[in-house]
């Protein structure tokens, strides 16, 4: 037995000023499992030369959770050497790959773990989202549908597939997905958010502020969710409402060190509210 890292989906949004838009968000997290590893020791006292498969990989492991990617490459790498038909490998050098934004080479390993064990449904539900990533939407919604269907109980996997059906504009249907991801883990701020994104796009406003408050009720500190309440509220003409949001956003954008977004959300009350003194 082996230690695998999944991939989740974590939700933030980037956003543009010259028009009301609602970016569809991204971020990679990571979530070692709790399966027991082989007995294998891995101490420092033990020189890498003398380490087995079992014990490269999980030093891959660990060297993901301390965040050293590229050296948990090399080891996943090394245990791969060792044992070629270890579908678990692959798929956590793909993940590490992924974090490090080496999409082709993600995919690759994600392809070769699937093919090693075709029941494999985070490995699906990562190389959707990498499909997702380059704008492969079709591909990110054929692998989401497998992940579902391996693992219908995966938040994650819904919010996937509801990114890549909000981006090919098929907002009812991505607000499905989000619901169920919701259903699933309800504790979820950014799934909240994601859901309100896609309400906007549907021009649901009321239920696109629901969603943002909910979010924030979740998270206070999500600058993203009070920029985009803000421009939902002035789009519904609760302009008092609307200013309060967009100076809380600018607020936290500065105060979370994230200037450009601070300045665009300044930039973006001032064209909604006019060039009065509003902070």
């Amino acid at each position: 037995m082996t230690r695998t890292i999944y991939l989740l989906g974590i939700l933030t949004s980037i956003f543009t000023v010259n028009s009301v838009v609602w970016a569809q968000p991204l971020l990679l997290s990571q979530e070692p499992s709790d399966t027991p590893t082989q007995s294998t020791d891995t101490s420092p006292s033990q020189q890498p030369s003398t380490l087995n498969a079992v014990g490269w990989y999980n030093q891959g492991v660990d060297k993901i959770t301390g965040g050293d990617y590229q050296g948990a490459i090399a080891d996943f790498s090394q245990a791969i050497e060792l044992a070629p038909q270890d579908s678990d490998s692959y798929y956590n050098r793909g993940y590490a790959y992924h974090i490090l934004g080496q999409i082709d080479e993600a995919l690759s390993d994600y392809n070769q773990a699937i093919e090693l064990n075709p029941q494999f449904a985070y490995a699906y539900g990562n190389r959707c989202y990498a499909f997702y990533q380059i704008q492969e939407y079709q591909k990110a919604l054929s692998d989401c549908s497998e992940a579902i269907k391996l693992n219908p109980e995966y938040a994650d996997f819904y919010i996937y597939r509801g990114n890549a059906k909000d981006d090919l504009g098929n907002y009812q249907d991505a607000i499905a997905d989000y619901t169920e991801a919701i259903r699933l883990n309800s504790n979820y701020a950014k799934t909240y958010y994601n859901r309100g994104l896609a309400y906007n796009r549907a021009g649901k406003f009321a239920e696109a502020i629901a969603d943002y408050t909910k979010c924030l009720e979740l998270d206070p500190n999500f600058a993203d969710a009070y920029y985009n309440r803000g421009l939902t509220q002035f789009q519904v003409g609760n302009q008092k409402e609307a200013i309060a949001d967009l100076q809380k956003a600018v607020q936290l954008f500065t105060a979370q060190g994230n200037a450009n977004n601070a300045q665009q959300a300044r930039d973006t009350l001032e064209k909604l509210v006019g060039k009065q003194q509003v902070f």
